[in-house]
């Protein structure tokens, strides 16, 4: 007689095993924090009927920063030989 053997699951192990088995505590958590952190920057009570607008801001700079400026100029320069190769008939 063959061995007929049923597909097993695999056991649970880990994080997903432990939200199954007490629920979601990582909602409860967000859900905590959120709290905190609206206590802590004196927010008000969250209201689902309205939108929190805040109207601080703060000057960060202008311009790119070093890494983003080499990374615009080589857009740039890529762009540039494009253009110069169409021009100059390209492929064709």
């Amino acid at each position: 007689m063959p061995d007929v053997r049923l597909p097993h699951p695999r056991p649970e192990r880990g994080k997903a095993q432990q939200a199954r088995r007490h629920g979601h505590p990582r909602a409860a958590r967000r859900a905590w924090r959120t709290e905190q952190a609206h206590a802590h920057a004196d927010l008000p009570e969250h209201d689902p009927d309205t939108t929190l607008v805040v109207g601080h801001w703060d000057y960060q700079g202008s311009g790119y920063s070093p890494d983003a400026a080499l990374l615009a100029a080589h857009v740039w320069h890529r762009g540039e030989l494009e253009r110069r190769f169409i021009a100059e008939g390209g492929c064709g």
